[in-house]
């Protein structure tokens, strides 16, 4: 346990980053997961609708500095791509 005040305050900070890391690992889950869906019922408007959302809010996080611009890009490419296979299918 800390037992200085310095030790302390990294304690609650380390608390406060672990809860905000969570809550955004999980909205990326998440944010994925709409176009995934929407892509396995070859629906190509609500897959267009949550890419454009996912796109937004994956770049989002990028200017924040949660993610890196090329984890970003690669997450975005590869939704994109899956989107973009439900007109050639």
């Amino acid at each position: 346990m800390a037992n200085n005040k310095s030790a302390k305050k990294r304690v609650l900070q380390t608390a406060v980053r672990t809860e905000r890391n969570r809550y955004y690992r999980t909205r990326i889950k998440n944010i994925v997961k709409a176009v995934h869906e929407a892509v396995e019922a070859s629906d190509k408007a609500a897959a267009t609708t949550a890419f454009a959302t996912a796109n937004k809010q994956i770049h989002s996080l990028v200017s924040k500095g949660f993610i890196k611009k090329t984890t970003a890009a690669r997450k975005v490419s590869r939704l994109h791509k899956m989107v973009n296979a439900i007109e050639a299918a």
